[in-house]
This record gives structure tokens, C-alpha cells and sequence, in this order.
């Protein structure tokens, strides 16, 4: 079992190329954040992950793991790594970092995810993020790579199952609603109209196909940071802190898996299944199975990749919500809402929170993590004891999922 000792986030809705800062100053910022909001020493980190998909691309800068060792003397030395896995990028340096902690090899671990996305022009940025498809041989004829790839998913939905664009403006609102309330979010003080959640082509523009300017998660500057420790070290920072390791938010399951990079290929597989992607169903399950629950109802809350409206739509239905196509049920029916059956983002997503890509993954479990020990504000669902995160890098080429709770 791995546990949480705390973690912490930027805003959102910062540009950090107009403050004049850039990866590095928001790395240290982050990480001397989480470390007086954990009550931990620099000296007690053992090791350390990044999470970045682009740093390469939209900063020149790659060796991100060198970055501790610039934040505080006392990292240099210390064993770093940067995974990249897309939008996946900073779950799976979450999972690196369990892997040693089970291993054995550390008891205490820093995991940071950032990106930097704002420096750029839109247009180069979307160049940049296309990155995560089959380069050259997919999408070829689009602009914005991403918005067509999802408009193709929303029309592979109106293929099998059908599917109503006010289902997929009620996703938007509702994260937008919950994001309103989120200090840290991109989009908290954006003004919308009526008109703002429908298919106005003036007032929410198509960006690609299907995909309008309304179903865009947020691009933005972003970092995040979480605090992994073993049981014996979580019990030790547990009792030197007068507090129970059952009070101690936890990982007690995990999901991981990797589908072909070819949109049309995970597609096509899936033609005669009741699932469009088998393969986010089955790290969904996963995390389930290694946690011992058996089910959605077992969960309080979920925070989900909405990169587009259409993958919550998508997750709705993998995650068991509803059976596979029904997705539009717990939209209709307010399941999905702060307080529905299983709130869904209740931090305000990836749409109204805002995608710093690399750093998406970990910002989720710091959510999920602050919810189930009751410290999420006002984004806290009432009563969270268990809720899952779902991560997803690319075209649901990289699935991460973990089921985050206490021992209570």
C-alpha cells in the first residue's frame, strides 16, 4: 500500500511567460509549496519523478529531473527520472514511483507534473500536442489534430449508439459550474451565455468537425506535486503528527494500460465489443480489482480526463455509470453533478480546471487524495471516503486509473 502525505498545485489560470518565470521557477515553487503544506523536510525526499510530456517542444528544455537538484542543494545527488506517456504523462511517473516504493528501494517519493503550454501561439501548440498521435499517418488533413481526433470519437458514438450535442454542453456546464468554486482553476471567472452551451456557430464555434469550441478542455501553464511513502514511513509521519494511518489518504489500487497508437486501430478492435476502447475499460477494472471493490457504487466521486466532452461522455459509460452507449442517462438524470449518485470532476476537470498536460495525472490524485481526508474546500463532495481518477495520454493509446481512499 502506498500512501499520500500531501501534495500541493499552481493556478491554473496563470501565464507563467508573462509573469517572466518559467519551468524551473515554477518547479521550485511547487515542490517548496508541497513540502510546508506536507510538513516534510527536503532532507527526508528519497527520490524523485517528473511527469512531462512536451518540455522539449514548447521550452527546448528536456533532463527534467535535474531540476531538483536546482531547487535545493540538498536534491543534488538525489535519483530523478521524467516519463512521458502523453496526457498520461504524470500517472505513470506516479506509478514509477509506487514501483520503487513496493520494490522496496525507497520509502518516500516526490512526484511533480508540469508543462508549460502558454508560451506559444495556438496554432504551434496544437502542432506540438499532435505529437501524442500516429505522426504523419493519422489525421493528416486537420488542423488541430486533437479536436478531430475527438470528433471522430463523438461520431463513432452516433454511429453505435447515437448521441445528443446537448448531452455533451450539459458536460461542459457542469464543469464549468464546479470550476467556478475551484480557486485554482483556469476558468473561474469566465463569463458564459445561454448561447455559449449549443451548436451558435458565432458563439461556440466549430474548431474541427464535431468538435466545438465548447467541448475544448483548457490548454494552460501548470505544475503539481504529490508526496508517495511507504506503510512504515506513513506511520511514522502518522504518529510523530498525533494523527491515525487510517486518517492518511492512500493508493489502494491501480489501473495501467497501453493500447496501438492508431486511433483506427483501437477502433476497429473494439467494432463487435460493447466498449469503444476495451482497453480503458480494462484499467478501470484493474485498479477495482487491486483495490477489492467491486463496483461504481462502491465510489464517491471520480475525476475523469475530459479533454473533450466527448471522453467524459466516453467515461461515463466505461467507468459503469451506465451500461456501455447510456451515457446521456446519468447526464439526464444529475448523477454526474456535485451532488448526484457520482459527482464527476468535482474539481472542474480538465474543461474548466484547466490540462497542463504532464501535469494532469498528478494534479488528479492530489484532488482525489484531498477529498477522501475532507481538505478539498469547496470543491469537497460531502462525505468522500474512495474515489477513482482516469487518466489518458493521446487517443487512449496510455490508461492510467487509480482507486485513491482511506483505511477508515
Amino acid at each position: 500500500m502506498v500512501y499520500v502525505l500531501g501534495g500541493a498545485q499552481t493556478d491554473f489560470a496563470r501565464n507563467w511567460a508573462r509573469e517572466g518565470t518559467d519551468m524551473l521557477g515554477v518547479f521550485g515553487e511547487v515542490l517548496r509549496d508541497g513540502l510546508d503544506q506536507a510538513q516534510l523536510d527536503p532532507a527526508e525526499i528519497e527520490t524523485g519523478h517528473v511527469g512531462n510530456f512536451a518540455g522539449e517542444l514548447f521550452c527546448r528544455q528536456g533532463q527534467l529531473g535535474g531540476f531538483f537538484g536546482m531547487v535545493d542543494p540538498v536534491f543534488d545527488g538525489l535519483p530523478t527520472a521524467r516519463h512521458e506517456a502523453a496526457c498520461a504523462s504524470g500517472s505513470v511517473a506516479i506509478l514509477a514511483a509506487m514501483a520503487e516504493i513496493e520494490a522496496g528501494r525507497y520509502d518516500l517519493a516526490c512526484v511533480v507534473g508540469i508543462e508549460q503550454m502558454r508560451n506559444t501561439g495556438g496554432r504551434e501548440a496544437a502542432g506540438h500536442l499532435g505529437a501524442a498521435a500516429w505522426v504523419g499517418r493519422e489525421f493528416e488533413d486537420a488542423d488541430f489534430v486533437w479536436p478531430r481526433a475527438f470528433s471522430d470519437l463523438s461520431e463513432e458514438y452516433q454511429n453505435r449508439h447515437g448521441l445528443e450535442y446537448e448531452h455533451l454542453m450539459r458536460i461542459a456546464q457542469i464543469n464549468f459550474d464546479n470550476a467556478r468554486v475551484n480557486p485554482d482553476a483556469q476558468t473561474r471567472d469566465w463569463q458564459f451565455t445561454p448561447e455559449s452551451f449549443s451548436a451558435d456557430d458565432e458563439a461556440n464555434p466549430v474548431v474541427e468537425g464535431r468538435t466545438r469550441k465548447m467541448d475544448c478542455g483548457q490548454i494552460t501553464d501548470g505544475a503539481a506535486v504529490v508526496f508517495l511513502a511507504s506503510e512504515e514511513r506513513a506511520a511514522d509521519y502518522a504518529k510523530k503528527r498525533g494523527i491515525a494511518l487510517e486518517d492518511l489518504p492512500r493508493i489502494s489500487g491501480w489501473g495501467h494500460r497501453t493500447a496501438p497508437l492508431s486511433y483506427e486501430a483501437k477502433v476497429k478492435a473494439s467494432a463487435d465489443g460493447p466498449y469503444v476502447f476495451p482497453q480503458v475499460r480494462g484499467a478501470i477494472e484493474d485498479a477495482r480489482r487491486r483495490a477489492g471493490i467491486e463496483g461504481v457504487d462502491q465510489l464517491d466521486a471520480v475525476e475523469t480526463h475530459d479533454c473533450f466532452t466527448v471522453t467524459e461522455y466516453m467515461a461515463i459509460d466505461h467507468l459503469g455509470i451506465t451500461a456501455p452507449g447510456e451515457s446521456w442517462k446519468a447526464i439526464e438524470d444529475g448523477s454526474i453533478e456535485k451532488g448526484g449518485r457520482i459527482p464527476v470532476n468535482p474539481s472542474g476537470g480538465l474543461i474548466g480546471l484547466g490540462h497542463p498536460v504532464g501535469a494532469t495525472g498528478v494534479r488528479m490524485v492530489h484532488d482525489a487524495a484531498r477529498q477522501v481526508s475532507g481538505k478539498a474546500g469547496s470543491c469537497q463532495v460531502e462525505g468522500a471516503g474512495m474515489v477513482q481518477t482516469l487518466n489518458i495520454g493521446g487517443s487512449t493509446t496510455t490508461t492510467v486509473s487509480f482507486i485513491v481512499d482511506t483505511g477508515r
